[in-house]
């Protein structure tokens, strides 16, 4: 080791913003845990604290057989030791002579054939990616739809009220449903939680399809905002307490692939029924009741989240479902254990403490506030690179540069199926290439795509061939450049940045950033497109795109193949540390490949919990 990396394991804090407090294994002070941040002045990289690194192995097996005795767990002490000790040193564990040839293929296969998992925990991933496709169905099905009801109920040019009924779910989202997710997850836990926001879509689903006025409509769009509120908030959360960390990024990431083919089948409604006059609308919204009721007969078969159980003290429960989720006991050890020292320092330190001043720590805590910065960007952008302009105008979009109704259907739901088509991508690289890199590659091209469908409108006439052609392309590569980037990344990266004590609380703030910015998109568009017109309206999209690439470069840690419990530590390293070496490493990447420079490689920004146990074991010496 050089001696610039040596860290002094009990230098004190000096800022508590710089180095803001780090969890003990045990109450009393953390004698082995390093300063995250007290490196040197020269040394930007930052280092993922391991709570079991640096405890002496008699230490740790005592404090395992303690858990184990305390849970009824004796009877598998071996296999949670072993557990213990691979969390203690993830990076050498096929080495560990406790280990047999079996256990140590298995662990090797985590990684050589990371998508070998049990059939349960891809059972689960099919129940989520329907309450996703629940999700993207509600809020396409009323893109054709709305071309039917806004002339029936004579609201068709009064933008605000066709704003307030669009948006309705939205605002609802916003101001109540994201909100009541903690309360429900509190009693109801997650199945429960997406049981109860699936059955109020169903209810409101048959509403929508039997409204006579358009107030009723609002009314019944506003209690679907109900359902959806809560469900996008527990959904991506119980899929990544549920996943392991090699694939998380994969399976959460399909609640937004899934939502793009629940958009995609809204669209395939409109036309589907888009000639039967009067009753069209009625059962394009009315047919969204069928996946909802689909999920509710689906989710009580899979297991509840285990890091939900052992948040609530049922232990046992909560090997027996990671027992489920994993391929081997070894692996349901290993991650119950080190799950489960990870709830117990966030209780110590937050004891006693309510909805309110987690609320309060999402921005107070150095840790949570970055967390809640980075969500919130990824949130926002997701709504204003405007692809939901797309989402519930493009019938209306299309039908303004020329196409007639059927036509203008016909193109909607081509944007729907490139939507879906295109975020199949994402599964394969959200897990290797990372998320910020997805975002990074993406936003420069929906800038680009977005300006190219909005100055179409200067081409020719209304109805000329070349301007549909024009707008029609545009739109599309939109969608194609959107689906595998700022599609599935929000809600797999607000799903993961926060830590367990207040997920469910921070998710309830991402969810409600993207919800409240749905609706104010939502609402001013019809005002946006009559005051601007097409050109200004797409352009000022496309300047966000460009003003999203800076943020997320900023203020955007990557959380790619890392434990729930390893990304406290990511979001502990400093915005400023943080942004400095994002700038340096850009300005590193613009001399190299645009300049041709020959430079030596940036230092990796992080390193891993292998170097913890290292760093943990000179401090014992």
């Amino acid at each position: 080791m050089k001696e610039n990396d040596m860290v002094d394991p009990i230098e004190e804090t000096k800022d508590k913003e710089e180095n803001p407090p780090t969890f003990s294994h045990a109450e009393e002070k953390d004698d082995h845990l390093p300063d995250i941040e007290g490196r040197g002045a020269n040394n930007l990289n930052a280092v993922f604290e391991n709570p079991l690194a640096g405890i002496p192995r008699e230490q740790l097996f005592k404090e395992v057989q303690e858990f184990c005795h305390n849970f009824d767990l004796l009877d598998d002490l071996e296999v949670f030791q072993k557990g213990a000790l691979i969390s203690q040193s993830p990076e050498s564990a096929t080495t560990l002579p406790e280990l047999s040839d079996v256990e140590k293929e298995a662990l090797t296969r985590e990684h050589t054939h990371k998508w070998s998992q049990p059939w349960q925990l891809y059972f689960l991933a099919i129940m989520c990616s329907l309450a996703a496709a629940v999700q993207g169905m509600d809020e396409t099905a009323n893109n054709g739809a709305q071309a039917f009801y806004l002339p029936k109920f004579n609201i068709e040019n009064n933008n605000n009220i066709k704003g307030l009924v669009v948006g309705a779910p939205y605002l609802a989202c916003a101001i109540i449903g994201c909100w009541l997710t903690e309360p429900l997850n509190r009693y109801f836990a997650r199945r429960g939680t997406i049981f109860i926001s699936c059955f109020v879509a169903a209810v409101a689903s048959v509403w929508q399809g039997v409204c006579n006025s358009w107030v009723n409509l609002f009314i019944a769009r506003f209690v679907l905002g109900l359902g959806i509120g809560s469900k996008s908030s527990t959904v991506p959360v119980y899929a990544a307490e549920c996943s392991p960390a090699p694939i998380r990024g994969a399976l959460v990431m399909m609640w937004q692939m899934w939502t793009a083919f629940g958009i995609m089948l809204g669209n395939i409604m409109g036309v589907a029924f888009g000639g039967l006059g009067d009753l069209s609308w009625r059962l394009m919204l009315g047919s969204t009741v069928v996946l909802p009721l689909i999920v509710c007969a689906q989710v009580y078969i899979c297991p509840e989240s285990p890091r939900w159980l052992i948040q609530h003290g049922k232990i046992q429960k909560a090997y027996i479902n990671f027992k489920i989720l994993r391929p081997t006991e070894l692996q349901a050890a290993r991650d119950l254990y080190y799950a489960y020292v990870g709830v117990e320092l966030e209780r110590k330190i937050n004891k006693g403490k309510n909805f309110f001043t987690m609320f309060l720590e999402l921005f107070t805590v150095p840790r949570n506030r970055r967390a809640t910065l980075a969500s919130w960007i990824v949130m926002f952008m997701q709504q204003f690179c405007g692809v939901n302009v797309i989402a519930y105008y493009s019938t209306t979009i299309f039908q303004e540069s020329g196409y007639g109704l059927s036509n203008a259907l016909l193109a909607s739901m081509g944007t729907g199926i490139l939507n879906w088509v295109f975020a199949l991508p994402a599964v394969f690289t959200i897990d290797t290439w990372g998320r910020r890199n997805l975002l990074l590659f993406t936003f420069p091209f929906l800038a680009i795509f977005l300006f190219w469908s909005g100055f179409s409108f200067w081409i020719g006439e209304q109805g000329d061939k070349r301007r549909l052609a024009m707008v029609t392309t545009g739109m599309y590569l939109f969608e194609v450049f959107y689906s595998p980037g700022e599609g599935p990344v929000p809600f797999t990266y607000s799903a993961e940045a926060f830590p367990l004590h207040v997920r469910d609380v921070g998710m309830s703030w991402a969810t409600a950033t993207t919800w409240c910015f749905n609706f104010i998109l939502s609402f001013t568009w019809p005002h946006l497109l009559e005051a601007f017109k097409p050109q200004g309206a797409f352009g000022w999209y496309a300047a966000w795109c460009v003003a999203g690439w800076f943020l997320v470069l900023l203020f955007v840690p990557e959380t790619k193949a890392l434990t729930l419990e390893e990304l406290d530590q990511v979001f502990s390293v400093s915005t400023r540390k943080h942004a400095a070496y994002q700038i340096r490493n850009t300005i590193w990447h613009f001399r190299v490949w645009v300049l041709r420079q020959k430079l030596e490689p940036l230092p990796k920004f992080y390193q891993g919990a292998e170097r913890l146990a290292e760093v943990g074991d000179a401090a014992s010496k």
